[in-house]
């Protein structure tokens, strides 16, 4: 009986070590999602700063106004300034570009020096809303050569991201990515798009938006779907995600800025 006890007993405590391990795996992804904009450890204080054009690569992240159920949640601020620090970093020990390091510049669709920038960074833009002035910049800084990056939204979020596009361009035709698109193999060759969201755990997608929606012309839009780049860039120092996924946004991100300065 007293075998029969102790086994048991060990067996409690196996149960109760798996629970708790589950638990915490739950917690530190919930933590994940709360912390976003300034509550998780290690995240520096939202201090958003427009950097003065020096010719030098700068990443440009854009602010934008917020629609109301963002809340208090600075959305377009997530990951900022980590992701570009860590990003920027690999960008020049691995390119001949020589990006500007601290962080990039944080620029409105309103401002006229977003001309200066070759790619302009949403994030969250399934909280992104626009006036119409701001519409209309964004419009003729994709005609002028412009190149945007959509990250960091899944789900219903989509809905209103392509709202925003189609004020933008009416009549845009929003087209699914597959690994044969030359953006895929522009510096790395990527193999396979099999990702899943960072928390979410559904499937990525990966789509572009073609100039004049002619599928002969660039890309002047990279939506990541269903997946969050920025988010491992943000923390590739930190071990909170396995190192093939870090590697991988890395190869995503630089395939993206090599691709948009080379066509």
């Amino acid at each position: 009986m007293r075998a029969r006890s102790g086994t048991s007993h060990r067996r409690h405590l196996l149960i109760a070590l798996v629970v708790f391990l589950a638990l915490a795996v739950v917690a530190m992804a919930v933590e994940a999602q709360r912390g976003r904009g300034g509550g998780r450890r290690n995240r520096e204080p939202i201090t958003a700063t427009k950097v003065p054009y020096d010719g030098r690569f700068t990443f440009a992240r854009i602010a934008f106004t917020l629609t109301p159920e963002a809340g208090y949640d600075v959305k377009w601020a997530h990951d900022y300034p980590r992701a570009e620090r860590h990003f920027m970093q690999l960008l020049r020990e691995l390119t001949t570009l020589e990006p500007y390091m601290d962080g990039g510049t944080v620029i409105s669709l309103g401002d006229p020096d977003l001309f200066k920038f070759p790619i302009a960074y949403f994030s969250e833009p399934g909280f992104w809303d626009m006036d119409d002035a701001e519409v209309a910049a964004l419009r003729a800084y994709v005609q002028k050569g412009g190149f945007m990056i959509f990250d960091d939204f899944a789900g219903g979020h989509w809905y209103n991201f392509e709202r925003q596009m189609r004020r933008v361009l009416p009549d845009v035709r929003m087209v699914r990515l597959d690994v044969t698109h030359p953006i895929f193999d522009s510096f790395f060759r990527i193999p396979n798009l099999e990702y899943r969201h960072p928390y979410y755990n559904v499937a990525s997608e990966f789509w572009g938006i073609y100039a004049d929606n002619d599928p002969s012309q660039r890309l002047v839009a990279i939506i990541n779907y269903n997946n969050d780049v920025g988010e491992y860039w943000e923390f590739s120092d930190q071990g909170f995600f396995p190192v093939e996924m870090s590697n991988t946004a890395y190869k995503l991100g630089v395939n993206y800025i090599i691709y948009a300065m080379t066509h």
